[in-house]
């Protein structure tokens, strides 16, 4: 049975108002869930096990029990069926320059002919899949195959070590990785398959590595395991009878670092994920005339490995039907408007990246995008990672914005691997924006910021943001660790049943919610509670600065100081032993900046110490790892590095640290 398509816009009318009861949420979740192809129609819209504190258990979440539907039935098949098989679903660019157009009849095929592959590989329901690739055609491919045969994938970022990804592939149990032979970074064809060799060399349950040809790398091959995807994917039948599966089918496993102890794989399940998947999409980066809404060209930025890509890269936009960019490089190869280079190309209409990109783009562009770059297919921008420096959401609107004289749409989200998709945002549509501000949660959740005796706290007045009512596509728990789950997100609050986010907040005088970053990362300067990123907005906003990274170090005074990380735009202030006029320079620049930070703050937040470093630690979705910088300046063992995107940088940072007295 195929269920009535219900567009966001229509489903506006169902939106529950923020007092709504819980029938009118469970209501609207309803409607929205409306919008997919299920082959089944559940008999219950969501029901839960509540927090059992002495069994240290979190809350079972289900929703929409008895449904039955494919995931990738609703990315592909149905927009064929519907008569839209010949629109475009990807955009692809390489690094290199090369191209590909993927239409839904295409990715409909190239999905059926891995999902015929995958079955005869042995893959089936319930099976882990772990995928180490690029941002590709085939990684989206591969990705919809196992939702489509009902294995659980969980995707890699293919610039992570051997380590990492061992860790990866032994936890899931997975019984298939796939690789590639290399991957395009910065111009060079970079070897993958020997980090992929490393990782399956211990004891795991892999019976096959699946090798994609990439670049032509040469690569070790061991007979009967290595299989070439070109051998096994390509040469598959094209068509493939899909199963449908129950609501509460586990469809990935997300990994995320927490501060302490190894990486949680979040499990995410079908039918809840995909609704507020699909329905946040739409929602949030849609024309808000449907009329127009064939014109709509998305691109999110994010490597397809990490949580935001899952959402607003392959489940949210293909459920959707929604042509879109997907882009396999880093942003400043060969040059740094490679990013202009392709809005253009491909008329991008909504641009959804990193507060950290944004940063690396104004220190790249002191002067603005140049003209020659033709922008004005642009209506809606977004950030996502992490709460946006009020400067560089400015500059974001305004320059990649600026043929819109009026102002472009602006969503500056909020949200979590855990939660699956956005629980915070603006409105595409709002009268008056607040720079750097999530403003207050999207319909069918609700959230509040409370003070640790669980009272909600005043305007202006920092306390822990919670999930009082969670979406359908909130993790179920940690793979293989269940007490993690409770422990990490609902021990806090068990006897509410809040979902503990981790983060900071505060509201404003408005009602309206600003997030201050993680709660461990918050600076106690003699009983002052100073917010990192609120440091960090006013250092970013001084024209000597590209991006900054603060942290709490330890003072015996004071308790807390606060160290400042900075790139600086002026590279020769970077690194110890300077002497001369680059010593002299440095020496200024950092007076200066403390000055800065003394006038948009105030004196209580000027760092103690700024040290000048060519990057700061991110994770891949741009967040800066502030508690390694905590680590590495105080000479502390560092925690779980896994998830950086730029590894390297640690050491760097470290040197630098080591030298100063």
């Amino acid at each position: 049975m195929n269920t009535p398509a219900l567009s966001a816009a229509e489903n506006t009318r169902h939106l529950p108002c923020p007092d709504a009861s819980e029938a009118e949420r469970l209501a609207f979740w309803d409607a929205a869930a409306g919008r997919l192809d299920w082959a089944e129609p559940w008999h219950t819209t969501h029901s839960s096990t509540p927090v059992d504190v002495p069994s240290r258990r979190g809350p079972e979440l289900r929703w929409f029990e008895g449904g039955k539907l494919n995931a990738a039935v609703n990315c592909a098949d149905r927009h064929v069926a519907a008569g839209n098989g010949d629109k475009v679903a990807l955009h692809f660019e390489g690094e290199p320059g090369d191209m590909r157009t993927i239409t839904y009849a295409d990715l409909q095929a190239l999905v059926s002919k891995a999902a015929n592959a995958l079955t005869e590989l042995g893959i089936g329901v319930g099976d882990r899949v772990v995928v180490y690739l690029p941002v590709l055609v085939e990684t989206i491919v591969i990705t919809l195959a196992c939702a489509r045969i009902g294995a659980v994938h969980s995707l890699v970022f293919g610039g992570f070590s051997a380590e990492a990804l061992r860790f990866r592939v032994e936890d899931t149990g997975a019984k298939l990785l796939v690789t590639t032979d290399g991957q395009y970074r910065r111009g060079t064809a970079v070897p993958v398959k020997d980090n992929a060799d490393a990782a399956v060399s211990g004891d795991n349950a892999i019976e096959h590595v699946l090798v994609l040809r990439r670049t032509g790398c040469d690569i070790a091959w061991t007979e009967g395991r290595d299989l070439w995807w070109h051998e096994v994917v390509d040469t598959a039948s094209p068509r493939h009878e899909p199963q449908a599966f129950d609501a509460e089918t586990p469809l990935f496993i997300m990994y995320t670092s927490g501060t302490t102890g190894q990486p949680k794989g979040l499990v995410h399940t079908t039918g809840g994920y995909l609704t507020q998947a699909s329905w946040s999409h739409e929602f949030l980066f849609s024309n808000t005339d449907p009329a127009r809404r064939a014109d709509d060209v998305h691109w999110c930025t994010a490597d397809l490995a990490w949580v935001t890509a899952h959402t607003y890269e392959i489940y949210g936009p293909l459920s959707n039907g929604v042509t879109q960019v997907i882009y396999e490089g880093v942003p400043n190869a060969p040059h740094p408007g490679r990013h202009f280079e392709i809005i253009e190309r491909y008329a991008v209409t909504s641009y959804y990246t990193a507060p950290t990109l944004v940063r690396s783009l104004m220190g790249w562009f002191p002067d603005g995008v140049p003209e020659h770059h033709d922008l004005s297919s642009i209506r809606l921008a977004g950030t996502v990672g992490e709460a946006v420096n009020p400067e560089a959401w400015k500059w974001l609107r305004r320059q990649v914005g600026r043929n819109t004289p009026a102002g472009i749409g602006m969503v500056d989200t909020w949200w979590q691997s855990e939660t699956g998709a956005a629980i915070l945002s603006p409105r595409q549509d709002e009268d008056t924006y607040k720079p750097g501000c999530g403003t207050r949660a999207l319909p069918g959740v609700a959230v509040d910021i409370v003070d640790d005796e669980a009272i909600s706290v005043g305007p202006q007045h920092q306390g822990n943001i919670v999930l009082t009512a969670t979406g359908p596509a909130m993790a179920r728990t940690i793979w293989g660790n269940p007490e993690r789950y409770y422990t990490s997100y609902w021990e806090k609050y068990a006897d509410r049943g809040w979902f503990l986010a981790g983060d900071g907040a505060r509201f404003d005088a408005d009602g309206d919610i600003w997030i201050l970053g993680r709660t461990d990362d918050v600076i106690n300067i003699s009983g002052h509670r100073l917010s990192t990123i609120e440091i960090e907005s006013a250092l970013v906003s001084h024209p000597g600065v590209v991006e900054s990274g603060v942290c709490p170090t330890t003072d015996a005074k004071t308790g807390h100081a606060a160290t400042a990380f900075v790139v600086p735009l002026d590279t020769s202030v970077i690194g110890t032993g300077l002497t001369g006029a680059a010593r002299k320079r440095q020496l200024d620049l950092a007076a200066a900046l403390r000055e800065h930070v003394a006038t948009q703050i105030g004196p209580i937040a000027k760092p103690r110490e700024i040290v000048f470093v060519p990057d700061v630690p991110k994770t891949r979705s741009g967040k800066i790892m502030r508690r390694l910088l905590t680590q590495l300046f105080e000479r502390g063992t560092l925690g779980d590095t896994t998830s950086l995107q730029n590894e390297p940088c640690i050491e760097q940072i470290k040197e630098i640290c080591n030298s100063i007295t």
